[in-house]
C-alpha cells in the first residue's frame, strides 16, 4: 500500500496478487417489476477488473451502465428486483452476501462517487459532519480522529484550506470541489476499487479536466483499480485502459482503447465515434447522429437490439449475436454483431474513416 504525499499517512489499495482479476462479474442481469411488465436493464454483462485498471462503461442513458455499478454495490436490492449470475470480489461472491457482508466491503474495499456532486450531499449538514459520519460507520475510531481523517482526504484530493473548509455547507463548495470532496469520501477508507459514476456530469471542461487527472493520478501513484462509467468518449480517450460499449442492458462491443477508437467494430460504436466533433477534418454542416431511440427494455426488439436503429441490418439480425471475438487473431476485442470483419471493413471504407487514425 503506498501513501499520498502530505497527507498525513493517507494510504490507497490494498494487497492482490499481480495479474489477478480484482472483479469478476459474470452474466449479470438485473430487471425491475413496473406497471408496463418486466424491465430488463442489465441483460447478461460480463467483465473483469484488474488491479491498477481503469475500465470505462460507455453508452447512451438507458444502457444500463448505472444498474450495473449499483447492482456491484449492492444497491439495487429490493422485493421488486430480480438479479442474477455472478459478482466476485476477490473471490468473494457478492450477488448472495448478506447485508452485513456487503458493509464489510462497501466503502473499505469498494466505492462509489455518484453522477450528480450538485445532490450527492445532504444540504442541511456541514461536508465535514458527514465525512466523518461516513468515516465511523466503516472505522472504530473517535470523532476528533475521523475529522483528521476527513481533513487529510480534502487536501490529498486538492481542497484547499480543508482545515477551514471541512466546516463549510456543500453550498459554500463549488461543483468541481463537491466532486472532490465526494471522491475524498470515497477514498477515506483506503478502497482498492473506485466506481465513478459520471464524474464530470454538469462540471465545465476545466473542471472536468482537473477531476480526470485526478482520478489518473490516483490509480497510477496509489494502484487505484477504477470502474468510470460516462457517455463521454473525450473523457474515455483521456484516461481508460479497456472500453465496455453498452447498448439497452448489454454489453455490444469491448476491447482496449485502442481496439475501440482505431478499429471499432459494432456499428453502435461507429455511431458514437462518428458523432464526435473532429478538429483535423472539415466541419460538417449537420454532425451525424444516431437515428431513431433506444429501445423499451420492457418489450426490446427480437434478435440484436440495434437492428431498429442500425442502417447495416439484415435477415439474419433478428437472431442475437453473441459477444464473442470475430477477428482472425485471437484477442480480448468482442463485438456482438453478425458482421464479418470483411464486410465492416467495407462498410467503414464506404461511410469514410470510422474512429481514429492508427499511429504510425
Amino acid at each position: 500500500m503506498s501513501e499520498i504525499p502530505g497527507s498525513g499517512g493517507v494510504k490507497l489499495g490494498g494487497p492482490t496478487a499481480t495479474g489477478a482479476r480484482m472483479l469478476e462479474v459474470d452474466d449479470l442481469r438485473v430487471s425491475f417489476a413496473t406497471e408496463d411488465g418486466l424491465l430488463t436493464a442489465v441483460g447478461g454483462v460480463s467483465f473483469d477488473v484488474g488491479p491498477k485498471e481503469i475500465v470505462a462503461i460507455v453508452g447512451e442513458s438507458g444502457s444500463g451502465k448505472s444498474v450495473t455499478a449499483q447492482t456491484i454495490m449492492g444497491l439495487t436490492r429490493s422485493p421488486n428486483t430480480q438479479i442474477s449470475g455472478s459478482v466476485r470480489f476477490r473471490g468473494e461472491e457478492l450477488v448472495n452476501a448478506s447485508d452485513t457482508e456487503l458493509q464489510e466491503i462497501r466503502g473499505n474495499e469498494i466505492a462509489m462517487i455518484f453522477q450528480d456532486p450538485m445532490t450527492s450531499m445532504n444540504p442541511v449538514y456541514r461536508v465535514g459532519k458527514q465525512m466523518v459520519e461516513a468515516i465511523r460507520t466503516h472505522r472504530d475510531i473517535s470523532p476528533e480522529e475521523a475529522r483528521q481523517r476527513a481533513i487529510e482526504m480534502l487536501d490529498a484530493v486538492g481542497i484547499p484550506a480543508p482545515e477551514q473548509r471541512i466546516d463549510n455547507y456543500p453550498h459554500e463548495f463549488s461543483g468541481g470541489m463537491r466532486q472532490r470532496a465526494m471522491i475524498a469520501m470515497g477514498l477515506a477508507m483506503e478502497p482498492s476499487l473506485l466506481i465513478a459514476d459520471e464524474p464530470s456530469t454538469a462540471l465545465d471542461v476545466t473542471i472536468q479536466a482537473q477531476i480526470i487527472r485526478l482520478l489518473q493520478r490516483l490509480n497510477r501513484e496509489h494502484d487505484l483499480a477504477v470502474i468510470i462509467i460516462t457517455h463521454d468518449l473525450g473523457v474515455v480517450a483521456e484516461i481508460a485502459d479497456r472500453v465496455l460499449v453498452m447498448y439497452a442492458g448489454r454489453v455490444v462491443e469491448q476491447g482496449t482503447l485502442d481496439e475501440i477508437f482505431y478499429d471499432p467494430q459494432h456499428p453502435y460504436t461507429w455511431g458514437l465515434l462518428g458523432s464526435l466533433t473532429r478538429l483535423d477534418r472539415p466541419r460538417p454542416r449537420r454532425l451525424p447522429q444516431i437515428k431513431g431511440l433506444p429501445p423499451s427494455l420492457v418489450a426490446p426488439p427480437t434478435g440484436c437490439a440495434f437492428r431498429p436503429r442500425c442502417p447495416h441490418a439484415f435477415g439474419r439480425c433478428t437472431e442475437m449475436p453473441e459477444l464473442t471475438s470475430s477477428l482472425p487473431e485471437a484477442t480480448g476485442h468482442l463485438d456482438r454483431c453478425w458482421k464479418s470483419p470483411d464486410e465492416k471493413r467495407k462498410l467503414r471504407e464506404v461511410e469514410g474513416r470510422i474512429g481514429l487514425e492508427a499511429p504510425a
